[in-house]
C-alpha cells in the first residue's frame, strides 16, 4: 500500500515562502510521475505542478516563476518551493503520485493547508 504524507503548510503573509514536502513509503523511482495539486473553497481540483521521473516540469500558469518542484528519485521525497505567495494560492495542496501501469494508477495524500494572509 503506498502512503504519500505531506507537511511544510501553515498560514504565512503574502510575499512570502513557504516550502512543502512529500514522503513516500518507498521509493519514489517507481511513480512515472510526482506532483502537487490544490483546492482551495468552493473551487475545484487544480494541478499545480508535477514531475517526470525523467525530470521533465510542468506548471500550471498561474504559479510559473514562483514554485518549483523537485524530486529525490533516490528517495522517497518530493518537494514544492512556494515563493511570493499570494492570497490566492491559499488552498489544501495535496501530493499525487502516478504508477505507469495500464491503466495508470493514482496515488494521493490527505493534504496540507496552506493560508496566504496578512
Amino acid at each position: 500500500q503506498v502512503q504519500l504524507v505531506e507537511s511544510g503548510g501553515g498560514l504565512v503573509e503574502p510575499g512570502g515562502s513557504l516550502r512543502l514536502s512529500c514522503a513516500a513509503s518507498g521509493s519514489i523511482a517507481r511513480f512515472a510521475v510526482m506532483g502537487w495539486y490544490r483546492q482551495a473553497p468552493g473551487k475545484r481540483l487544480e494541478l499545480v505542478a508535477t514531475m517526470t521521473s525523467g525530470g521533465s516540469t510542468n506548471y500550471t500558469d498561474s504559479v510559473k516563476g514562483r514554485f518549483t518542484i523537485s524530486r529525490d528519485n533516490a528517495g522517497n521525497t518530493v518537494w514544492l518551493q512556494m515563493n511570493s505567495l499570494k492570497p490566492e494560492d491559499t488552498a489544501v495542496y495535496y501530493c499525487a503520485a502516478i504508477k505507469a501501469t495500464f491503466p495508470p494508477q493514482n496515488y494521493w495524500g490527505r493534504g496540507t493547508q496552506v493560508t496566504v494572509s496578512s
